[in-house]
């Protein structure tokens, strides 16, 4: 399970690291709001711990950023401002749950498990990879928060793929999701909607997010 820390305290991060990684989680850290607003973007974290006070950008705007692009991954605030008026602009930016400074380890790890519980419903019906969304509940797809536009068929494909990252899912298994198991492929169907699919998730960038993997079929990875 991977962590962002966005904390300009290098200290703080220093020890929150040894802590998380203890815990077995996996972190990452930035030092500033636009690097970790672009590694929020970039990465498909589970849960993002964010500092309101930082250089570039503060937390408020970070939040609101990430919402706006209908990146759903839950943030826990840390800041040393305790005031009402804050902790309401933290949760109205989007924030999960609100910390203040100077707090427990034990607090801490106590926060994010609720969080985690509490997400647990949403998680089933959003599905990510770097900064492409699946909505389930909302039946839409974004990339960087603009929406891509999908036939059935192709929205059928992606789903596979992306309830299966950096997995080769088989050839059968996209068919029988996306046509049915009866359908007896004939001219190259799968290819043709991979195709179509690889071009609209990924106009204007350099790197696919679709890739074949010979003799076997299809995986979405980073």
């Amino acid at each position: 399970m991977a962590i962002l820390i966005v904390e300009d305290e290098k200290k703080l991060v220093d020890i929150l690291k040894r802590a998380l990684k203890a815990e077995r989680y996996s972190v990452d850290a930035a030092y500033d709001g636009e690097e970790g607003l672009a590694k929020a973007i970039k990465n498909n974290y589970s849960l993002i711990i964010l500092d309101i006070l930082l250089p570039k950008k503060d937390g408020f705007a970070v939040c609101r950023e990430l919402r706006a692009r209908h990146i759903h991954t839950p943030i826990i605030m840390l800041t040393a401002r305790g005031g009402t008026d804050d902790r309401v602009a933290g949760l109205d930016a989007g924030a999960d749950d609100y910390l203040i400074k100077p707090f427990g380890i034990t607090e801490l790890f106590a926060r994010i498990r609720a969080v985690l519980r509490r997400r647990k419903t949403t998680d089933a019906t959003i599905a990510k990879i770097a900064d492409l969304l699946m909505d389930k509940r909302k039946h839409e797809v974004t990339r960087a928060g603009k929406v891509v536009i999908l036939t059935p068929k192709e929205y059928k494909l992606l789903d596979v793929l992306l309830s299966n990252p950096g997995e080769a899912v088989t050839r059968r298994k996209l068919i029988d999701h996306a046509w049915g198991p009866e359908f007896k492929e004939a001219n190259n169907e799968l290819n043709v909607h991979i195709n179509y699919l690889r071009t609209k998730i990924g106009k204007g960038r350099k790197k696919p997010l679709i890739y074949t993997v010979r003799g076997v079929g299809f995986v979405l990875k980073e």
